[in-house]
């Protein structure tokens, strides 16, 4: 009867909302999502991460050779290792890795030849926990910690047990202490660092070590009885009891070996069993996950929804430790010293400053607060904000947009920062060209700031950048606009505007310029390259993000200006190679993708669905939002149209799937597209929460026929990040037919500079 009573009373708190429930929000995701990648064609470029949120380390099964980008692929049947990994794009070599490999019978350490089969029907890939087993009965899991992970590795009965680790490319050193269990070492793998760099890891088991020894992976020999080894690839081996089950507690520092205990005993030093380690990544992915509620949607959209928002919550990577006295400090990778305070890496900002870091901002303000103030440190430890952090800078792709981020956080009441160090240090990243690559400074600085614009053979990739300097320039002026700095305000208010210097109103479309003012020859707005970056004038056409108006305006008005947009779904999706020579995998995805010359397997035109919302046809933004969605993207190994790219492309898809998207980071507003779901929650940090409530929300019915914010009419294209923070409910009324004449007004339309 008490029993009974107790459950009759908490049915009714829980229906009054006074029991949380903890949702399982984790098992929506299915992390092998976009893992079914290779050179010629990506669907994700991703690996099944094991790890928790922004967490340091992550953890993968690894299918490809040492050094090779392509770290896992899902066609693959054997693997040859479970890797501690950071890699943020197959394009990209990865850094402080090492790895695991268990095998029976005899020991093997030639990665060729200990790789062993499996098959997909025998592996589990969540967030939380990775299980494979392998055609030899060896099973393999995995669960994560922030800084490490708990590995059990059970062998099958009477059979010998060896398990290999493996110091991946150069130098490497291991210590094992066979009467503690243990063995210590540290990695030295990656690219720019600081001479001397070591990522320092401990590896204790929970079985006594029967026989060891060392080995390197050059010329794979192998030293029985070997207690320690330093140098090129240098490894370990155990061997345990026959048939053992065996649990492995792994944690690195950047800082210290005593560091890396340190993180071992304070992440993990509690979990007896690897179940405990998992049910606690549990928890934690379900508290993260859990910022963002949907309901009122397929198993298949739910599954999708909450896969793309596991890839977007892993970037960028948290690069710090907490001391003993549990205070952030971090090993820098700009300047080789050790700081207090925080740092962020993984991520380049060519890609994420469109979706990942708005998101961010959204739902982890506290974490976006403090990568603000990371990045000024990385500017005063280097001399540059940086561009592509990897985890130092390394200058990839295009633009300054380490800019976009500062204005669009202080847009957002996020002010953890000194507006005037971010606004110095932006002008000297505009002002000058850098050391490392084409994003560190600027190519072409002093013709654009003399020319307007960037000349075109002269400098590859001319227009793009021109497009993305005026755009940064923009938020550099709107920064200095919302803290009241003149002098950079008139620095940067003339600049914003470059983009018209490289629109030919002949053509109706942005291209190469000479340093005389003459346009390329022989234009082909399909040739890929020459003045763009990784895509063709199709895709750059609309790069205005700060000024759509006065591209409208530029193209004759509105009718031209939603007519070409039209054009983009259909025209033909042929390619020309143009300065490639060659197809590269982002144009074989448009052709795959079969919305004409719409390429949403890379970043240029992920806006550009939403900019019908400029011009009096915000149904069609509505429209084409749904289309990407349920057309390009789903939870399976060929869930992405493309490079998933440090969780750009899964942001793109959150944020759309919400019912809106960031078309302009800086000014504090998201565009209206049309949600998923027929009712989406976001739990917010200051303990609010914001509603999207779109009942009669279906497959077919995509359009707002009318819209309320917090009971008023509301008839904006767009809304603000303040009316968000401020909690309320956005209810929608949805249908199968397109409201002509919602949102027409001039005050409907989102932000441009022009009028």
């Amino acid at each position: 009867m008490k029993i009974k009573l107790i459950a009759s009373v908490l049915f009714c708190l829980a229906a009054k909302g006074l029991v949380a429930q903890q949702k399982d929000w984790v098992n929506f995701v299915n992390t092998l999502q976009g893992t079914n990648s290779k050179h010629e064609l990506t669907r994700g470029n991703t690996y099944p991460t094991t790890a928790l949120p922004f967490g340091m380390h992550t953890w993968t099964p690894q299918t490809g050779r040492n050094g090779d980008g392509w770290k896992y692929q899902y066609f693959k049947d054997k693997i040859r290792g479970f890797q501690q990994a950071h890699q943020c794009s197959s394009w990209t070599r990865d850094y402080a890795v090492f790895s695991f490999m268990p095998m029976v019978d005899e020991l093997v350490v030639d990665e060729n030849k200990r790789e062993t089969k499996f098959s997909h029907k025998n592996e589990i890939a969540k967030p939380n926990y990775y299980k494979v087993k392998f055609e030899n009965n060896i099973t393999t899991e995995i669960s994560p910690s922030e800084r490490g992970a708990h590995l059990r590795f059970t062998y099958p009965k009477g059979e010998r047990s060896f398990l290999v680790l493996d110091g991946y490319t150069r130098l490497s050193g291991v210590q094992i202490h066979p009467k503690e269990n243990k063995i210590t070492g540290w990695v030295n793998n990656g690219e720019g660092f600081k001479r001397g760099w070591k990522s320092y890891f401990i590896v204790q088991f929970d079985q006594p070590i029967k026989s060891y020894g060392t080995w390197e992976n050059k010329r794979n020999t192998v030293s029985a009885d070997s207690t320690s080894a330093e140098g090129l690839g240098k490894g370990a081996f155990i061997q345990f009891e026959n048939g053992a089950k065996v649990q492995v507690k792994t944690a690195s520092s950047y800082i210290s070996l005593d560091q890396a205990e340190l993180n071992l005993k304070r992440e993990l030093g509690a979990d007896k069993t690897l179940e405990d380690t998992k049910a606690k990544a549990a928890a934690v992915w379900n508290k993260s996950l859990g910022k963002v509620e949907v309901e009122g949607g397929s198993k298949a959209d739910m599954e999708t929804f909450y896969s793309c928002f596991f890839r977007a919550s892993l970037f960028s990577r948290k690069f710090y430790e907490l001391n003993a006295e549990g205070k952030p400090y971090y090993f820098s990778p700009y300047d080789g010293k050790v700081h207090d305070g925080y740092m962020f890496t993984d991520t380049g900002f060519w890609d994420t400053f469109r979706a990942q870091f708005p998101l961010n901002s959204l739902v982890q303000p506290e974490m976006h607060g403090r990568y603000m103030q990371a990045m000024l440190n990385a500017y005063e430890q280097c001399g540059w904000l940086p561009s592509w952090s990897f985890p130092s800078e390394a200058g990839s792709m295009i633009g300054n947009h380490a800019i976009s981020l500062l204005a669009d956080a202080w847009a957002k009441g996020i002010r953890t920062f000194d507006p005037q160090k971010a606004l110095d240090a932006y002008y000297h990243e505009a002002m000058n060209k850098g050391p490392w690559g084409p994003a560190n400074g600027r190519d072409g600085v002093k013709e654009y700031n003399e020319l307007g614009y960037v000349p075109y053979p002269r400098y590859r990739e001319a227009t793009a950048k021109t497009l993305e300097y005026a755009y940064d320039d923009y938020c550099a002026y709107q920064l200095a606009k919302m803290v009241g700095n003149k002098h950079y305000m008139e620095v940067f208010e003339k600049p914003m505007y470059n983009y018209k210097n490289v629109y030919d109103a002949g053509t109706r479309f942005m291209r190469g310029k000479d340093a005389q003012g003459n346009w390329s020859s022989k234009f082909d707005p399909t040739e890929w390259g020459g003045p763009f970056t990784e895509g063709n004038a199709w895709h750059y056409h609309w790069s205005v993000f700060q000024d759509t108006k006065g591209l409208i305006n530029l193209m004759g008005g509105e009718n031209n200006f939603t007519a070409k947009l039209d054009s983009v779904f259909s025209e033909p999706n042929k390619v020309n190679v143009g300065t490639y020579g060659g197809m590269i995998h982002e144009m074989t995805e448009m052709v795959v993708g079969n919305m004409g010359q719409y390429a949403h397997g890379n970043q240029p035109i992920q806006h550009m669905v939403y900019l019908y919302n400029y011009a009096n046809q915000p149904w069609k933004s509505q429209f084409h939002a749904r289309e990407v969605m349920k057309k390009l993207y789903d939870a399976t190994e060929n869930g992405y149209p493309g490079d998933e790219d440090q969780g750009q492309t899964s942001s793109w898809y959150v944020l759309s799937a919400l019912g809106f998207y960031s078309v302009t980071p800086g000014t504090g507003e998201y565009v209206l597209g049309s949600p998923v779901f027929k009712k989406t929650t976001i739990n917010l940090e200051n303990g609010k929460k914001f509603i999207i409530d779109a009942p009669a929300n279906d497959a077919s019915h995509v359009y707002i026929k009318s819209a309320t914010l917090n009971g008023k009419i509301f008839t904006q294209n767009f809304i603000n990040h303040s009316d968000l923070l401020k909690g309320g409910v956005l209810k929608l009324e949805m249908d199968v037919k397109p409201s002509l004449k919602r949102g027409l007004l001039a005050e409907d339309k989102p932000f441009s500079l022009s009028k």
